[in-house]
């Protein structure tokens, strides 16, 4: 029988993983199941129960349940990996035959992964704006400073939120480490631009200076699959060097997951080239 895996979300038809985990599988020579799970609003641990009775291995966490997936694995017999505390969410469970789940957050190692790797951008001396102070934001942002860019400055509508974020973070930063309205962003320029808000969900724009996007910068979405978002397009009429959604995120996320569970790191290149053309295609 081959091991049980699968991906919690509300929704969660949509969800690339069941197929970028069986390729993975397929590359690989590992025997497992990986299916998409509804859960319903509320009811994510008692899903979680469910699977683990069923012979389940691991799982991957969508919204909006990766907040949840944290409490979880702060409970009892429980553990968080250091990355996933200092997020303060869960993206990735891993069920031990003992009974403990194992909690992880490899969203940020996933976003280095395809700027560096797949991107060939360079973060180390970079100047990096992080757009939005939520979830998405704090996720990523220790894998960012463990790059050791040139500064880092976090951006929000609210701007408290923002400060209070990189107060937060400020620990782990060896840069200069701030947090900043949008409006505080007037006369800045920086080399890699990430948009963490929700603002592509919507299909609204951010009402952003063009002098923030510096010559030969790089603009990243985490949006995928919805086209160009409003960030890239107003990214690409001032002129951003290098334009990006999170597709390569996702690719790498679920790469870094499947190590976690499997001990091997499947090749995520053939696969993402696959998704690019469809998407391109679609």
């Amino acid at each position: 029988m081959p091991d049980l895996y699968a991906v919690f979300g509300h929704p969660v038809a949509h969800s690339k993983s069941p197929r970028i985990h069986a390729e993975f599988a397929a590359q690989t020579g590992q025997a497992l199941h990986y299916e998409a799970r509804l859960v319903p609003l509320p009811g994510f641990v008692d899903a979680v129960r469910q699977f683990v009775t069923e012979g389940g291995r691991g799982a991957n966490v969508t919204v909006p349940f990766k907040e949840e997936a944290f409490r979880l694995c702060e409970s009892p017999g429980n553990t968080l990996t250091p990355r996933a505390r200092q997020a303060g969410a869960v993206n990735t469970l891993k069920f031990s035959p003992q009974g403990g789940i194992l909690g992880d957050n490899t969203d940020g190692a996933g976003l280095v992964r395809d700027m560096e790797t797949n991107l060939g951008f360079s973060l180390a001396g970079r100047r990096i704006l992080l757009l939005g102070a939520g979830g998405a934001a704090r996720g990523v942002l220790t894998p960012l400073l463990e790059r050791q860019p040139s500064q880092l400055t976090i951006a929000n509508r609210t701007a408290a939120k923002a400060k209070t974020l990189a107060t937060a973070f400020a620990p782990l930063a060896a840069c200069p480490l701030s947090g900043a309205g949008l409006e505080d962003l007037v006369g800045q320029a920086f080399d890699v631009l990430i948009n963490a808000t929700a603002a592509s969900l919507e299909n609204a724009a951010l009402p952003l200076p063009a002098e923030i996007f510096a010559p030969g910068c790089l603009a990243y979405d985490l949006m995928y699959g919805k086209g160009e978002t409003p960030f890239l397009r107003q990214a690409r009429h001032t002129g951003a060097a290098h334009l990006a959604d999170g597709l390569g995120m996702l690719v790498e996320q679920a790469a870094e997951a499947f190590l976690l569970w499997r001990g091997l790191r499947p090749d995520t290149h053939a696969l993402l080239h696959r998704l690019r053309v469809e998407q391109t295609a679609g």
